[in-house]
């Protein structure tokens, strides 16, 4: 019969080591993974901010150029080849919009709201005539409001 020893040349790891080294491993995915775990969110308030401010550009070129504000978001965009008929000025009032000084379109595409889904709110009464605004309800990762973006 022969008997099977181990060999004193042959080192494994003991189960207190291993034990260590899962302890190491957890500690550091419990400081790593909240970091990241909102990344998505903050990825979308990102895109937010970057959409609400290209928009605001749109919006602002559109009123440099013809005096009005589009009567909808839409008509900012490559939907819209030709100038839109009518525009609306400071009190809420629609006017035509003179051909000549349309330059749009404006924008490639309007989009929807990243962190709602929904389109971008967009104000054509006094006083908030011309005005875009986030759709999103609730707080942002940062403390504010989406609506005060």
């Amino acid at each position: 019969m022969k008997c099977f020893s181990v060999s004193r040349g042959h080192r494994a790891f003991t189960l207190v080591e291993l034990l260590i080294v899962i302890i190491i491993i957890a500690v550091l995915a419990a400081v790593v993974i909240p970091r990241f775990a909102d990344s998505g969110l903050r990825s979308k308030e990102a895109a937010l901010k970057a959409d609400l401010n290209l928009l605001r550009g749109a919006i602002t070129r559109f009123h440099s150029d013809t005096g009005l504000y589009p009567k909808k978001a839409l008509e900012l965009s490559l939907i819209r080849s030709n100038p839109p008929p009518v525009g609306v000025d400071e009190n809420g009032d629609t006017q035509a919009v003179d051909p000549a000084d349309w330059k749009g379109p404006y924008l490639h595409d309007v989009g929807k709201d990243p962190v709602s889904g929904k389109k971008f709110l967009y104000s054509i009464t006094p006083p908030t005539v011309g005005q875009v605004r986030s759709s999103a309800t609730g707080t942002a990762s940062g403390g504010t409001l989406y609506s005060n973006w």
